[in-house]
Parts: structure tokens; C-alpha cells; sequence
């Protein structure tokens, strides 16, 4: 059986030393290409599997990393976990993605798990403060680099976004079509991303400074098409005289799922309500109505991140960095002038 096979039988089918064979499996770059192919065709003749968790215990360290996101089924972390796989993966590291699903005892529960694994590195997209967690990981040699978040000065690496601008330019929009009556939709956790966002939000308004102009807050139980829905119902409940005319929306989850409730209810989009997203996933622009959204470079914030890891692993002399990348407001379909609908109406009176 495979599972029998071990570097000595490998070795002595081969005609080699076990050290030989454990180059071809480490460094191959140390081994005659002659060499190295009667080594692999033993491997292979002999299904034999290499005991990774062994040679973990011997190194002290695995070859594994764990990203660990807010919440797996929005495609903007999926894109940035594909951005970290692409310089971790070329590293010769693995990548294990972990959710948190915006839960902190969960978020406990899987940076304890990655320790137990001696993970060579954490990445992490953190629900509220984490300096605790990550002086803890930092205690056992683990690299941490915040994903999506700016860490305090000295505490780690972050590659974060500048969501007070992206907030900010979402609503300029929205002021510029000319609405007064502007909500912004987040959820009921602790994301500093979305607390950041709103503060944009708030910064186009006082940067606005006109009578009678309003932002609205509306809470959704979470970040999702489902807390789309839930919001688009509490903008719908409002007294149509104080309702808003538009909402930017802290994800493009929320900015579907109030499309999507708003299209159902026979209010039109962009002619009655105006909707603007957060991240720019590929389904605002496939939606119905392409969906007005900011950009986030997903991507990019996972490679750089990945970047920094390895860096700070490599154990050679290392300075945590903060980086900020920017955004840009993608205008489509689901943004125009308020009261269009009743324009029309007019012309056709």
C-alpha cells in the first residue's frame, strides 16, 4: 500500500541516498537531471505520498497560509483571495481561506485553528480590534499582514482601501444629479470599511453645505442581497414626502438585493431611485440595471498583501507598511436625476 511506502524504500528502488531523494523533493535544483528522473520514477512506481505533516513538525512551520474574510460568498473577497494565491501560490505556499461570516468569536475560533497548524502567515480582513490576536500570532512566529483594513502604527502590515474617498465620491455623485434626499445603507457590525464609507458619505454632505440637504441612515442585519431586500422594505415604509431619492449602498450585495426589491414593488430604477454599490463585483455591471459602483482594486490589495507576507517571513529585516490604494465611481444605468418619472409624465399630459 502507498500509505506503507516510505524515503527509504524510495531511495533503495532508486539506487540512491535517502538525502538525494529528499532533495528531488525539496531542492531539485540541487540534483543531476539524470538523478532527479530515476528518483521521480521510483516515486511514481511506488505511489509514494510524502508525509507533509511530518516534515511540518520537523520545520516547525507548514507551508500553508490562512486568509480569513468577512464573508466568503461576496465575490469582492474572492477576488481578493485569488489576488494573495497568485504571489503565495508562486512562493510554493498554499492558501487556506477561512470566513468569519462578521462573527469575532469566529474570527478567535480560526486564528487559534491557523497557530495550532504553524502556518507560515495570517491574513486577515478583522471584525473590530485585533491587536490582542495578532500579538498572539506574532508570539508564535506567525507573519500578519490586515487585508481591507488599516492596521495601527507598528501593529502590522495592512493593504486597505480609501474608503472615506470612495464614500465621498459615491454621494458627489448622487448631489451632482441633483438628489437632497440621499440614505446610506450599512449593516449592524463593526467593519471599520464600512464605518469609513459613511464617513464619506458625511463628508460629501458638509462639503455640499445646501439647505434642506439630508443623508439617511438605514441598518441592515447584514451585508447581503437578503439585507438589500430588508433595506429597500424600511425606504419603501418611509412617508413618501421624506423618503429618500437615492442610496448609496456600503456593498454591491445590499445595492442588488435593493434593486432587486425595489424592480419587484413597481419602483423604477434609475426613474424613481437611484442606486451606487460598493466593490464592483461582475454582477453590478450583468445586472438588469448595470449598477453604478465603486471600484476597489480586489486584486491588486491580495497581491500586495501577499507581498508583504512574504517579506515579513522571509526573516530579513522588515518595516510594517500601511498601504492605501485608491478607487474609482464606475457610472452606469442605475444613477440619473430625481423625479424623472414624473417629467415624463408631463409630456405625455
Amino acid at each position: 500500500m502507498a500509505g506503507s511506502v516510505n524515503i527509504k524504500d524510495v531511495a533503495r528502488h532508486a539506487g540512491v541516498s535517502v538525502g538525494t531523494v529528499s532533495n528531488v523533493l525539496n531542492r531539485t535544483d540541487r540534483v543531476r537531471s539524470d538523478t532527479r528522473a530515476r528518483v521521480e520514477a521510483a516515486i511514481a512506481e511506488l505511489h509514494f505520498v510524502r508525509n507533509e505533516s511530518a516534515r511540518q513538525l520537523r520545520a516547525q512551520r507548514s507551508r500553508i497560509a490562512g486568509v480569513l474574510v468577512l464573508d466568503i460568498t461576496n465575490p469582492f473577497f474572492t477576488e481578493v483571495a485569488r489576488g494573495v494565491e497568485d504571489v503565495l501560490g508562486a512562493a510554493g505556499l498554499s492558501v487556506v481561506l477561512c470566513d468569519s461570516d462578521t462573527d469575532e468569536d469566529r474570527q478567535d475560533r480560526y486564528i487559534q485553528l491557523l497557530t495550532e497548524q504553524r502556518v507560515q502567515g495570517v491574513l486577515v480582513v478583522p471584525v473590530g480590534p485585533i491587536d490582542r490576536q495578532v500579538t498572539r500570532l506574532r508570539r508564535q512566529g506567525i507573519s500578519v499582514v490586515l487585508l481591507d483594513s488599516e492596521a495601527p502604527e507598528g501593529l502590522a502590515c495592512s493593504v486597505s482601501v480609501d474608503d472615506v474617498g470612495g464614500g465621498r465620491s459615491a454621494v458627489q455623485h448622487l448631489l451632482a444629479l441633483g438628489h437632497r434626499r440621499v440614505a446610506f445603507v450599512g449593516g449592524k457590525g463593526r467593519e471599520s470599511q464600512v464605518a469609513d464609507r459613511a464617513k464619506g458619505a458625511h463628508v460629501a454632505f458638509l462639503q455640499h453645505d445646501e439647505p434642506g440637504a439630508e443623508l439617511v441612515s438605514v441598518t441592515a442585519r447584514a451585508l447581503t442581497i437578503e439585507g438589500g431586500y430588508e433595506a429597500a422594505t424600511q425606504l419603501l415604509g418611509m412617508p413618501e414626502a421624506h423618503r429618500p431619492t437615492a442610496a448609496f449602498c456600503s456593498n454591491d450585495l445590499l445595492a442588488l438585493g435593493m434593486l432587486r426589491e425595489l424592480s419587484a414593488e413597481g419602483v423604477s430604477v434609475p426613474d424613481d431611485f437611484s442606486i451606487v454599490g460598493y466593490d464592483d463585483i461582475d454582477f453590478a455591471a450583468a445586472a438588469t440595471v448595470p449598477l453604478s459602483s465603486v471600484r476597489q482594486p480586489a486584486r491588486d490589495l491580495g497581491q500586495l498583501a501577499g507581498e508583504l507576507l512574504l517579506e515579513e517571513a522571509s526573516g530579513l529585516a522588515h518595516e510594517h507598511r500601511q498601504a492605501v490604494l485608491g478607487t474609482e465611481l464606475v457610472v452606469r444605468a442605475s444613477t440619473a436625476p430625481p423625479r424623472r418619472k414624473s417629467a415624463r409624465r408631463a409630456r405625455r399630459a
